[in-house]
């Protein structure tokens, strides 16, 4: 059980700068995701945590303690990597029981720690056999024992799941849930796929060009994302963006045009002015069919029917990327002209540096 701080972190490798100012508080029992795309950071963070890379600057603190130069045997944390590299001679209870053999546990001891760590992980049934005997996803588990058998302070994943087939991957998140519930231990978890970070996650940092873009919980992320980075990165289909103009301050109110078409946003105005460049955001899942031809107009290009609903894709004002979300049973085709409904209350906006302005409260969905 432990609190992990990290303070002030840089990092750059010669003159290129992968991590800038790192600043995150994490609590105790807590599972975080850092999220991001490819060439981030967000593993080098992770590395930086483990002891396996030095930060050029900046402290890493675990439980009040300073560990920034301790060695990674030292710092109390078990790290589970993207490969798993089972030793194919190593019966599954002798892997599970290899740090504790290093460690010179007594035998009833290890007996014990090993078997609880196989039951947690449901391979009770499985420890004779080699790895060669057992699916991607029992691999995968059996490294998750190698760490719980050390109970370390913290636990560290690095992109764990990304080797498995998709189907395994949904199991495994389930899995990997029920283990944080069970073990009740502080994890942090890199991934690539925002799937991953918003269904198991407490609290998400979302990391891009080495920067923490926003950190909080999956939905706070969702409903208010703080900047176009976010809002993009965060949701699956994600969130489209269309240029408006004739931006509007009219007292209290943002008023901007999508084609002939006048929103009011429910943002607050702060320091926006009548003629800034405003951006809306809004979800696919948030669009509606409009029955009698009104709003806005989509060519249809692509449609991709998965059971309760129906994805399609297809150029509209200005975005040849639009895409929206409708009810599984809704008809139609490639190469028809359609129109939506935008629910004014659920845009977002977004200024001309990619800044979110704030949700009035009054906006509030559930």
């Amino acid at each position: 059980m432990a609190t992990l701080k990290l303070e002030n972190i840089f990092k750059s490798f010669g003159e290129t700068e992968v991590l800038k100012d790192i600043n995150l508080s994490i609590d105790d029992k807590g599972f975080v995701v850092f999220v991001g795309p490819s060439g981030c950071g967000k593993t080098t963070l992770l590395r930086i945590i483990c002891g396996l890379e030095e930060a050029t600057s900046g402290k890493v603190f675990i439980d009040e303690e300073d560990v920034s130069n301790a060695q990674p045997v030292d710092r109390g944390i078990s790290m589970v990597f993207q490969s798993y590299a089972l030793y194919p001679h190593l019966s599954v209870f002798e892997y599970i029981a290899f740090p504790l053999r290093v460690a010179k546990i007594n035998e009833a001891e290890l007996k014990e720690r090993v078997d609880r760590a196989a039951e947690i992980l449901q391979l009770t049934d499985r420890l004779d056999f080699k790895p060669g005997q057992l699916s991607g996803g029992q691999r995968q588990r059996v490294a998750i024992g190698r760490s719980i058998v050390r109970n370390p302070r913290v636990f560290l994943f690095d992109e764990p799941l990304s080797n498995l087939d998709a189907a395994l991957r949904g199991d495994m998140r389930v899995e990997l849930a029920k283990l944080h519930q069970n073990l009740k231990t502080t994890m942090v978890y890199v991934t690539h796929d925002q799937i991953e970070a918003m269904t198991m996650a407490d609290k998400i940092v979302v990391l891009n060009d080495g920067v923490v873009q926003q950190f909080g919980a999956p939905m706070e992320l969702y409903h208010h994302p703080t900047t176009k980075f976010v809002a993009g990165f965060i949701g699956h289909p994600k969130m489209n963006f269309l240029k408006t103009t004739n931006t509007v301050v009219d007292g209290n109110e943002l008023k901007v045009n999508i084609g002939a078409e006048t929103i009011s946003l429910p943002v607050e105005i702060g320091e926006t002015k009548s003629g800034d460049i405003i951006e809306l955001g809004i979800r696919p899942e948030d669009l509606r069919l409009s029955s009698d031809n009104q709003g806005l107009s989509m060519n249809v290009e692509v449609v991709e029917h998965i059971g309760a609903t129906v994805i399609i894709y297809g150029p509209a004002a200005g975005n040849d990327d639009f895409c929206a979300v409708l009810p599984g049973d809704t008809l139609i085709h490639p190469g028809e002209t359609i129109s939506l409904l935008i629910n004014s209350s659920r845009c977002h906006a977004f200024n001309s540096q990619g800044i979110a302005l704030r949700r009035k409260q009054v906006a509030e969905v559930s």
